[in-house]
């Protein structure tokens, strides 16, 4: 039985992972961390959790885990996680991170997007955990750096027409709409029910900070440099993510030819649903699970082709594929534990 701790559970992000590690087959939930809630049963913060999990927050240091978790998540805000993780590898701990802090290689260009990195020894080792596109690293890391949301949506819409040279990258726009949890569960004005409730609206323009870490991802898939424009939106729903995502094709390409592409690529991923022809993608139709579906459309009159990807921004965006990550890591089956499907209506 592995030991799983969960440093900064107090979040929607903390609170989804617990969730699903609750139900997890093969592991211990040993320790659960939060500063605000030390000293409360679990339980009583999330009263959803009851029965599922008998735990009370701690609030401990970092090197108190040691030999007591084999593996550690951290659920933390950015700039927090890069102060504890180097403790936590240092007491023999394994950690999937769920911050930023180690998702973008170049330290000059998460500085210039976040803050100043210290702790960028880690940087070069950290291993970018979206299984779906690069599996092979992730089982013998000691830091998996979990993707963010959006990157994740946009990342597996796009894979294929970059791995085969389908579009011409100085031409990729993504329109990214997300649910407010996505903002986190610190109160402010922005998400604040009266706010966002019908209402529709684009935010952190031209400087969303998921953007440089969605280029380095599409960079690497494509073998060049890929700039794009990024724009996000706020939905007034509390989870999901829709990116639609377009190019110019680089030669004329049929739908047939699209989906047979794209079938192939993921033919083998039991989290990513390639959907038929003439369908498209609803948020409602992955909520609460760990899938992303995918609807590609070809404009013959433009060029331009249009892949959509929705994913529950809290679970393959967040806490879920940070359990992929995990049962990687420790050589379970990869979709342990995750095997539920989306809650509808």
């Amino acid at each position: 039985m592995h030991r799983i701790a969960v440093v900064g559970a107090s979040g929607y992000t903390g609170v989804e992972l617990l969730r699903l590690l609750s139900q997890h087959p093969d592991l211990e939930l040993v320790c659960v961390t939060s500063r605000q809630y030390a000293g409360q049963a679990v339980c009583e913060v999330f009263p959803s959790l009851q029965g599922s999990l008998d735990l009370v927050f701690e609030d401990i240091n970092s090197a108190s885990l040691s030999g007591r978790a084999d593996l550690v998540f951290t659920a933390v805000p950015h700039q927090t996680a890069m102060g504890i993780i180097p403790e936590l590898l240092s007491a023999g701990c394994r950690v999937v991170d769920l911050s930023a802090d180690f998702r973008i290689s170049d330290v000059a260009i998460y500085e210039a997007w976040y803050q100043e990195h210290t702790a960028t020894e880690l940087l070069s080792e950290a291993v970018y955990g979206l299984p779906e596109l690069f599996r092979e690293q992730i089982p013998s890391a000691r830091l998996v750096a979990n993707p963010g949301c959006y990157p994740t949506s946009v990342a597996l819409a796009l894979a294929p027409l970059l791995e085969n040279d389908l579009i011409d990258t100085t031409t990729i726009i993504v329109d990214s709409k997300s649910g407010t949890s996505g903002a986190g569960r610190a109160v402010k004005v922005d998400t604040l029910y009266c706010e966002v409730n019908e209402g529709f609206k684009a935010y952190s323009l031209p400087r969303h900070r998921h953007t440089p870490e969605i280029e380095q991802t599409l960079s690497t898939l494509a073998g060049r440099a890929v700039t794009i424009s990024f724009t996000p939106h706020l939905l007034p729903v509390s989870r999901g993510i829709l990116s639609t995502c377009y190019a110019s094709l680089s030669s004329p390409l049929s739908l047939d030819a699209l989906h047979a592409v794209y079938r192939e690529k993921y033919a083998a991923e039991t989290f990513v649903r390639v959907l038929p022809k003439g369908h498209l993608p609803n948020i409602s139709q992955v909520r609460g699970s760990n899938y992303c579906d995918i609807g590609l459309s070809v404009d013959d009159r433009t060029g331009r082709v249009i892949a959509l990807a929705v994913i529950d921004n809290l679970v393959k965006g967040a806490a879920g594929q940070a359990v992929q990550n995990m049962n990687l890591m420790l050589s379970l089956p990869e979709n342990t534990g995750l095997m539920f499907p989306p809650i509808f209506p």
